[in-house]
């Protein structure tokens, strides 16, 4: 059985500002999205983060935002397609710099925060975000949110002539249509470590979710969102990976 990729948001600390555990979740995960500079994160910080994926042999993806420092990238912006293809463009050039500094380089892009949510819903900054991973490089994946109809990523995908890899969260409740609940609801991010792994197996399995109305809801899963900004969510992800390597061996 083929597990789905663990990949997990890093270097998204600042100056004398630190953020997440990376060096202790780093060992557990199969991917490290690193922060650009627009949300979190600066030269420094990303030249180390890639420095600590390149020891592990994690892959290394470019994290690129809203130039949203105060807010985390979490707030939509009023952008155009074509400005979010700049800004995207400039983000993966700048880790693209650093990880050459470091002998490594760049293996996928996966937007943040509201970025990300945003391209999920219009197809127009959807496409933009494509046209910036093909003028860079257009082998690399994308990582788009997988939801309840993934036809319109696939077709836009195919008609741009780039691969996507479809993303779910183990630590995270979705709604019917297969799109995350919102932060500001009650229990829209999962604390509980077995509800947590249970998840992420079920999403490994291809196994139905329960989705906030209490419907089934089953998505495509090439790759699972864990995080680790707390002891707890370390320990989690140390779980998912221990529970995966039982579903290989079994």
């Amino acid at each position: 059985m083929v597990m789905p990729l663990l990949n997990c948001d890093m270097g998204e600390s600042f100056g004398n500002w630190t953020l997440g555990m990376d060096a202790d979740v780093m060992p557990f995960v199969d991917c490290a999205n690193v922060a650009c500079g627009f949300h979190a994160s600066d030269p420094h910080v990303m030249r180390r983060t890639v420095a600590l994926a390149a020891r592990h042999d994690v892959r290394i993806g470019a994290h690129p935002a809203y130039p949203d420092l105060v807010g985390f990238g979490r707030r939509s912006m009023a952008c155009t397609p074509a400005e979010v293809e700049d800004m995207v463009l400039y983000q993966i050039g700048a880790l693209a710099g650093l990880c050459k500094a470091e002998g490594s380089s760049i293996r996928y892009v996966k937007p943040h925060g509201a970025l990300y949510n945003d391209m999920a819903r219009d197809p127009a900054l959807l496409k933009g975000v494509m046209q910036a991973v093909l003028a860079f490089d257009a082998s690399l994946p994308l990582m788009v949110m997988a939801t309840a109809d993934p036809g319109p990523f696939q077709a836009l995908a195919e008609e741009m002539g780039i691969s996507i890899w479809f993303e779910t969260f183990a630590d995270r409740a979705y709604d019917a249509q297969g799109h995350l609940v919102s932060r500001r609801l009650p229990n829209a991010v999962h604390h509980d470590e077995a509800t947590i792994v249970a998840q992420a197996v079920a999403l490994a399995k291809g196994a139905a979710l329960t989705a906030s109305d209490g419907s089934a809801l089953t998505l495509s899963c090439d790759t699972i969102c864990v995080h680790g900004d707390n002891p707890e969510s370390v320990a989690a992800v140390r779980a998912i990976r221990e529970a995966f390597h039982s579903l290989e061996s079994a």
